[in-house]
């Protein structure tokens, strides 16, 4: 289900990209076959391989097409950017000099530098998080961050962010088409997003929450907003890897049954949006990719692993909406979020 949305994304993107248009051209390298079929002129398809390295195959890319000011855009992210955005987006670029322009400097999904030769002067990284780093530290470029919203902050990992589209409207038509095909139900995510634009609301929202978010959550939300941030950066500190990591939310459940913990949370709020990769890795669990997404689908008759399977279940039998997901419901997800909620229900900051 994730990867049939990252195709409909791509080829969002790749027309609203051509809508725009700024853009000189698209290069897309993926492994998912029969990917450019019907994607029109103007659009070059490159085989991943089974040997794939990101920062390589960028280099090798730009190189090959002589590309002076690359946008890179990472499988699954801009879901909602229109083709305006994408459009003053390569105005930018285009007057940008030794200058890299991205969605997060610390862990990018979206990368737009000049000149494109700057891949050359630095150590090529195995995934894109770093690479807005390297080419300020190693190759000497300014940097510019793109603004902290939806459009840019949103992407897909998981399917709690298939939940989150399924309810925004600024979803493509491919990507629009693709998750109406999957029949998902999102009534537990339209229930507590509803309480953003509610002043009696409250909501709980714990995991690895950016102060960007808790921000906006504060500015932009009618509601009261219960914030519990835990474990930023468990990744790329290696805190996850050497079973460090450590959240008061786990601590509590150690203590309690899985009925009590979700009582609680409703003593707590009228709903609540859990970041549950910080819980497992609290309680030392590695769970499948698929255990992880059918807990966000609350789907606890297909998990293998007993902890999440009895955490979910309990989940959704709690007495307000839960919303599970990983780092990305908590970060664009919220944002994203925020927007349907003023958007479908209105009201203003209390």
């Amino acid at each position: 289900m994730v990867s049939a949305c990252h195709r409909a994304i791509a080829r969002d993107v790749i027309e609203r990209a051509a809508e725009s248009g700024p853009f000189a051209g698209v290069v897309v390298v993926t492994d998912m076959a029969g990917f450019g079929d019907g994607l029109g002129r103007g659009v070059v398809v490159e085989p991943g391989g089974s040997s794939f390295h990101f920062g390589q195959a960028l280099k090798d890319v730009i190189g090959r097409h002589g590309i002076e000011r690359p946008l890179y855009v990472g499988r699954g992210s801009l879901p909602l950017i229109s083709a305006h955005e994408l459009g003053e987006l390569a105005r930018k670029l285009g007057r940008a000099q030794d200058t890299v322009i991205t969605n997060n400097p610390y862990s990018a999904d979206v990368v737009a530098f000049a000149p494109g030769s700057a891949i050359a002067r630095v150590e090529l990284p195995a995934a894109d998080n770093p690479l807005p780093q390297l080419l300020v530290r190693q190759a000497g470029l300014g940097q510019v961050a793109l603004p902290r919203t939806a459009v840019y902050q949103f992407d897909v990992d998981t399917p709690a962010d298939l939940l989150v589209l399924a309810l925004h409207p600024g979803a493509g038509a491919h990507t629009r088409a693709c998750i109406e095909g999957m029949a998902l139900d999102a009534s537990h995510v339209e229930r507590a997003s509803a309480l953003f634009a509610d002043p009696d609301g409250q909501v709980v929202v714990a995991g690895r929450i950016g102060s960007h978010v808790w921000s906006r959550l504060e500015a932009e939300t009618s509601c009261r907003v219960r914030v519990l941030s835990e474990e930023r950066s468990m990744h790329t500190d290696e805190r996850e890897r050497r079973g460090e990591v450590r959240t008061i939310l786990g601590f509590y459940l150690e203590h309690v049954s899985f009925r009590r913990f979700f009582d609680t949370l409703g003593e707590l709020g009228h709903a609540a949006f859990i970041d549950t990769r910080v819980l497992f890795s609290h309680r030392g669990l590695k769970p499948l990719a698929a255990d992880r997404f059918y807990s966000d689908l609350r789907q606890p008759q297909h998990i293998a692993d007993p902890f999440v399977r009895e955490f979910t279940a309990a989940a959704i039998e709690a007495p307000i909406p839960v919303v599970l997901g990983g780092h990305s419901l908590v970060s664009g997800g919220l944002l994203a979020l925020i927007e349907v909620a003023r958007m479908r229900h209105g009201g203003a900051p209390a």
